[in-house]
């Protein structure tokens, strides 16, 4: 894969388009996943303002620092044949900006824009309303390309190799802060760029989906679940869940993993074009209820995945949107007794036109290490 097929010139004219079809006069899209995934350009997010101003007719182009050209002009961004706006330090960039625009009734803001960039923008454009750029951006975002699965899949290998050395790492006797050290490690000698998080939650810890790290001793008989993630160069992602068991774990646990086990087998196999996202929420949810764990799974099965590590869609109730062949999400259904312990099973899944493909392939059974 090279960034012309992950961040193809066509997506700039798609962008445009249909922010047009969308009622709106511009996109403003400051440095994060949004400017990201239309540019290529991983821009430094800094008080000084970087921006892609994507009007809905006309030239779209973007605003930088005179001292951040080379980069913007070194990126992917470069190919899109954008007219680069180098602003010096005395200049106003919004005001710039907002007599290159003209007179606009709406425009759509990065959904992860800065409070300082939208204000400013608020001022120098009186009575222009402002909605999210995401409105747009999610329909092309959600649909992912042949090349953008390939990167997922390379994110999935990549985080995979590191899942395998996990029973290296955990034994009695160390703390969650020791194993998550080596596992940061590891996670970028696998290929990534950054570490965006190491869940590493041992016995009652494990109850705590979120739990993070801690300095807690690790014990005999434990289960300690580890969720781990990171970006890869060319800004994809990965996140997997799996748990362990260092020496043989408590009989009550070894009997609800195995429902979750079943209930994340049968949600991955749910997934197809045309069923909602919440039929795939409920083949996982209902197993485990059925089961008498019900009020221990207290999220949603999964979240989108791509150049962010949560994205649309979102496989929760409530949720009828269909599946479609591209859509990339988490199947990660858990169960947490309080003050006990907890169990997390996590792939990432791609809908293709025949059903649903896994892009993480280490043991979902429990590993006792």
């Amino acid at each position: 894969m090279t960034s012309s097929d992950l961040y193809p010139v066509s997506r700039l004219a798609a962008v445009q388009e249909a922010t047009g079809k969308a009622g709106l006069d511009a996109l403003l899209l400051t440095p994060g996943p949004d400017l990201r995934y239309v540019s290529g350009y991983d821009a430094k997010a800094m008080e000084r303002l970087t921006c892609l101003v994507v009007p809905a007719s006309g030239e779209a182009y973007m605003m930088v620092p005179r001292l951040e050209l080379p980069a913007a002009q070194a990126s992917p961004a470069s190919r899109l044949g954008l007219e680069f706006v180098a602003w010096d330090e005395t200049d106003d960039p919004y005001a710039i900006a907002a007599r290159r625009l003209g007179k606009v009734a709406r425009v759509g803001l990065a959904d992860r824009m800065w409070a300082m960039y939208s204000l400013r923008f608020r001022e120098v454009l009186p009575g222009a309303e402002e909605v999210l750029a995401g409105s747009v951006l999610r329909e092309l975002r959600m649909r992912k390309s042949p090349a953008e699965v390939a990167a997922l899949r390379e994110a999935g290998q990549a985080i995979d190799s590191v899942h395998r050395q996990v029973p290296g790492f955990l034994r009695a006797g160390r703390t969650e802060r020791e194993v998550a050290r080596d596992i940061t490690e590891a996670i970028l000698a696998s290929g990534h760029e950054t570490v965006d998080f190491v869940i590493v939650a041992s016995g009652p810890n494990g109850a705590s989906p979120h739990h993070d790290v801690s300095d807690r001793v690790i014990r005999a008989g434990e289960p300690v679940v580890v969720d781990i993630g990171g970006q890869l160069h060319n800004g994809y992602c990965s996140d997997s869940t799996r748990t362990y068991s260092v020496g043989e774990p408590p009989a009550e646990f070894a009997a609800y993993y195995e429902v979750l086990r079943r209930a994340q087998e049968a949600a991955c196999e749910a997934v197809r074009p045309g069923v909602s996202c919440e039929s795939i929420d409920a083949a996982a949810r209902d197993l485990i209820a059925e089961a008498g764990y019900g009020e221990h799974f207290i999220h949603r099965t999964g979240h989108g995945i791509g150049i962010e590590t949560h994205e649309e869609p979102y496989i929760v109730a409530g949720n009828g949107e269909p599946m479609e062949p591209g859509f990339a999400f988490s199947v990660e259904p858990g169960i947490y007794l309080p003050g006990r312990h907890g169990a997390r099973i996590e792939d990432i899944v791609v809908c293709a036109e025949n059903g649903g493909e896994r892009l993480n392939d280490t043991p979902r059974e429990l590993v006792a290490v």
